[in-house]
C-alpha cells in the first residue's frame, strides 16, 4: 500500500517522471485525488472538507509535518471548510512516484482526524 512507502530522493535530470500508464496506475491506488495540468506541469491534487477552519488549519499542520518527514513539499491551501493539498516534484517538472505516496499518507491523516 502507497501509504505505507517512503519517499526516495529525487533531483533534477533523475529517472523517475511517470509514464501515462503509470500515472493511471497508481491514480486508481487513491481515492478522489485527481492530476491537474498547471503551466504544462502535471500535479496531483485533492480538496479535503472540514466543519471548520481550526479543523481545516489543524490538517494543514499535520499534512506540513508528514511533508517535512517525507523531505517532499506540496503546495497546500487552507481555507473556510476545506484544504486543497497538491503535489508535484519540482525538479521533474511533474508527477514521481514520492507524490503518490505522499497523497496516500494525506489521506491516511485524514481518516484518522482529530
Amino acid at each position: 500500500m502507497l501509504h505505507e512507502l517512503r519517499c526516495e530522493a529525487c533531483r533534477a535530470g533523475a529517472a523517475g517522471a511517470l509514464t501515462n500508464q503509470q500515472l493511471q496506475e497508481l491514480l486508481f491506488e487513491l481515492d478522489g485525488w485527481r492530476i491537474v495540468t498547471r503551466e504544462s506541469v502535471p500535479q496531483l491534487e485533492k480538496t479535503f472538507q472540514f466543519s471548520n477552519f481550526k479543523k481545516a488549519w489543524s490538517f494543514s499542520e499535520r499534512v506540513a509535518n508528514l511533508a517535512d518527514q517525507q523531505n517532499h513539499h506540496p503546495s497546500i491551501l487552507a481555507e473556510w471548510g476545506k484544504v486543497t493539498v497538491t503535489w508535484w516534484t519540482h525538479s521533474l517538472h511533474g508527477l514521481h512516484k514520492n507524490d503518490f505516496i505522499c497523497a496516500a499518507k494525506c489521506d491516511q491523516l485524514y481518516h484518522v482526524g482529530d
